[in-house]
């Protein structure tokens, strides 16, 4: 088997909400879209991001009414620092603030009109 895409579907309230923030403030761009349903993508190594309106008939019965929580998206980055002050500069509420963990780890997170955490990692120093 060979991986050549990921894709990360995320079943939201309103799609368009997180369509305008994912395209507005990390990139991505519309690749298809109908009514309840987006997909994203950008021209680097981030995932795809497919988003179905909560209850849409394309998915299963049982999987209809789930949607995203408890989920972290995460994306390793370098510029880290940039990153944090341009969006903070397009008016993203950062809600956790940079850090360095102590296995240097250093990250932030924004969420997106529907709850969906993103969290911008990227390592201090060189990971074993």
């Amino acid at each position: 088997m060979q991986v050549t895409t990921t894709t990360v579907s995320l079943t939201v309230e309103d799609v368009a909400a997180s369509q305008e923030f994912f395209t507005t403030h990390l990139g991505y761009t519309e690749q298809a879209a109908a009514d309840g349903f987006a997909s994203l993508a950008r021209s680097d190594a981030a995932a795809d991001i497919v988003l179905l309106a909560r209850g849409i008939q394309v998915l299963p019965a049982h999987q209809r009414d789930r949607h995203a929580t408890g989920i972290i998206l995460a994306f390793t980055v370098t510029g880290i620092e940039a990153e944090e002050k341009r969006l903070r500069a397009e008016g993203v509420e950062i809600t956790m603030p940079l850090r360095e963990e102590p296995w240097g780890e250093r990250l932030f997170q924004i969420t997106d009109p529907n709850g969906v955490i993103v969290q911008f990692v990227e390592w201090a120093t060189e990971r074993p």
